[in-house]
């Protein structure tokens, strides 16, 4: 059973590596092309599970063959599988995302697919009980609601992958010990001016243990109620940065369960989310914690 459990987007992405985003109604050769598992909680659940945690996934998957090879991606990189409803006659969450070696960036096209919404069963519920920390990103929004809640009345901590501005969130952003939304949702949701402005913002709002707002190349804000702390971006040769996000928060909640401070989470996380961009594949790029290890010794910071 896991440490660390996650309810949210569990995603089939077709990764096509191009040399420039070609022009509308041409054609373009990809110099490769691979599938992946994606979703932020998944991904997250993936990393933490590179990085030496035990995690499982809570949710719902089609058995179609999108679904299978999910399942199986999961079981590649020793996420627990228990815990996944899986029903037959449905469509998979799948994307099609081109990657750019020109830009170094991505464009996304998805298909959320037609899956049932989770309901929690009591199996599910005993699993999040067990745990250390529930991971949720706003997909499943009312299945992760209730766990949220569950979670905090059981003493287990919830962190909060807050990336779409999705209607309703603000009930699962009551629930979060651990918020950490993107710089665009931070910005859009508080309608603060400044980054700064909007952890003070949320933290007041929201009254977490703390607020940490990802700034893609510029880092990010740690805010714990009393002071702002700011953590770098480590150096990396981009060659694909689908997924940075994802295993950032994965690697943060595997800092969680190691016992690191929250200050030492977002150097880990910065860490551990640079090094995955060097590969292709937001999961199977995630290095080894003893690799993050050496690598933020190179690079000035010791855990």
């Amino acid at each position: 059973m896991g440490k660390i459990v996650g309810i949210g987007a569990c995603v089939m992405d077709t990764l096509l590596s191009v040399s420039e985003y070609p022009n509308e109604d041409t054609k373009t050769r990809a110099i490769s092309s691979t599938l992946a598992g994606g979703g932020p909680v998944a991904t997250g659940l993936v990393a933490a599970a590179k990085l030496g945690e035990d995690t499982a996934f809570i949710g719902v998957l089609s058995d179609d063959n999108a679904g299978q090879f999910l399942i199986n991606d999961f079981k590649k990189y020793n996420v627990d599988t228990e815990f996944i409803s899986v029903k037959s006659g449905y469509r998979s969450f799948t994307s099609v995302i081109w990657l750019s070696q020109s830009t170094a960036s991505r464009t996304c096209v998805f298909d959320k697919g037609d899956l049932p919404k989770l309901i929690l069963s009591d199996e599910q519920k005993a699993a999040i009980k067990a745990s250390q920390l529930l991971m949720v990103d706003g997909n499943e929004l009312d299945a992760a609601v209730d766990a949220a809640r569950f979670a905090k009345s059981n003493g287990v901590k919830v962190l909060y992958d807050a990336g779409g501005l999705y209607e309703g969130v603000e009930r699962l952003l009551k629930c979060s010990d651990i918020l950490i939304p993107s710089k665009e949702f931070a910005l859009g949701h508080t309608k603060c001016m400044t980054v700064e402005g909007a952890a003070a913002r949320l933290y007041e709002m929201y009254n977490p243990e703390v607020v940490v707002i990802t700034c893609g190349k510029d880092g990010g804000i740690l805010f714990d109620g009393k002071k702002h702390i700011s953590y770098p971006i480590y150096p990396a040769s981009v060659v694909d940065s689908n997924g940075a996000g994802d295993v950032f928060h994965g690697a943060f909640a595997a800092g969680v369960a190691k016992g690191f401070n929250y200050e030492k989470c977002c150097h880990f996380a910065s860490a551990v989310s640079a090094i995955k961009c060097t590969g292709i594949g937001a999961r199977q790029s995630v290095p080894t914690y003893s690799e993050v290890q050496k690598y933020l010794k190179e690079n000035g910071y010791e855990l």
